[in-house]
């Protein structure tokens, strides 16, 4: 499976702002909201809400892109940030709102750079453990 590169960084940039909501308001069930987002993503990022919403929406508006990327590492940073978004929501609804800010400012932090900068922290992580695993 390969995915056009813009679709995650579009995503990213969507999870950007529901981890801003969630910092915002202390939602631990939107935070949970997102984690089943992210559990999706972790199975096939192309069947999110914003992968959908990406393929119908964006890209017939956009020129073809010039390369495709493999999808193995993107759902590996999925599977990280459902980790993060269910410590989130784990702290916020269990009443330990400071476990809830530092995973929501961990995720946040992750997906901002991944929608500003291409820079996909989890993606990385999976390359290195591939690397690891070789040698």
């Amino acid at each position: 499976m390969s995915l056009d590169p813009r679709g995650p960084r579009f995503a990213a940039g969507l999870t950007s702002v529901v981890f801003v909501v969630i910092l915002l308001t202390g939602s631990g069930w939107l935070a949970l909201a997102q984690a089943v987002i992210f559990a999706v993503g972790a199975w096939d990022p192309r069947r999110t809400p914003y992968g959908l919403l990406y393929r119908y929406a964006v890209a017939p508006r956009l020129t073809p892109p010039a390369e495709r990327e493999d999808a193995a590492p993107v759902r590996f940073a999925q599977a990280v940030g459902l980790v993060f978004a269910l410590v989130t929501a784990a702290g916020y609804l269990s009443g330990a709102p400071v476990v809830g800010v530092v995973g929501a400012s961990f995720a946040l932090l992750a997906a901002f750079l991944n929608a500003v900068f291409g820079l996909c922290l989890g993606c990385e992580a999976y390359l290195l453990i591939r690397r690891l695993r070789a040698a």
